[in-house]
């Protein structure tokens, strides 16, 4: 029998800036050394911190920007079952909402850069993050100018060194109506 595997929780932040670009960090640590991926980190349990809170607290350790939580939006719920083998994550993908403005930099975790949208799938990406993550972003993109992004929850199986997804829930902005990810 495989012994149970810890639950982390987490939080990732997508951020952009006046021209859209999106804020990275090339990761110098694990999880996911070499690569990169959106400010994020776990959540402060012995705070009881919520996961806006972290997200707040981590673009202000990672980005030095003070956000207020009326500026995040919960745009995906992502739950990664068996990750690297060592764990499973529940993670909340905040949007914050406006552009933000910060000039790259060096980071005990990595170097915070911005990059165009269309520069994303040429990075060196998790896999799940390149073939589950960021397609739904892109799909559940604000409907206009000023538009809230829409949401959506999947399951990332990971087990066995392989990994399927199943879209729980999702609400697309383009079409203005929430739906389950078979129905589309």
């Amino acid at each position: 029998m495989t012994p149970p595997l810890p639950y982390k929780l987490a939080t990732l932040c997508d951020l952009r800036d006046e021209r859209g670009r999106v804020l990275l960090l090339r990761r110098l640590r694990s999880p996911n050394q070499g690569l990169c991926s959106p400010i994020g980190g776990k959540l402060d349990m012995d705070t009881g911190e919520s996961p806006a809170q972290c997200a707040q607290r981590e673009i202000r350790e990672e980005a030095g920007l003070d956000i207020p939580i009326e500026r995040l939006h919960l745009m995906g719920l992502i739950s990664e079952q068996a990750f690297e083998g060592k764990g499973h994550w529940l993670l909340f993908l905040y949007r914050v909402l406006g552009s933000v403005e910060l000039e790259p930099h060096d980071m005990p975790e990595g170097r915070l850069e911005w990059f165009e949208p269309s520069e994303i799938e040429g990075l060196p990406l998790p896999e799940s993050d390149r073939k589950v993550i960021w397609p739904l972003i892109r799909r559940h993109e604000a409907s206009g100018p000023g538009g809230r992004p829409g949401f959506f929850a999947v399951h990332i199986d990971c087990r066995g060194g392989g990994l399927s997804w199943q879209v729980e829930e999702t609400f697309d902005p383009q079409l203005g109506s929430r739906m389950l990810d078979g129905l589309i």
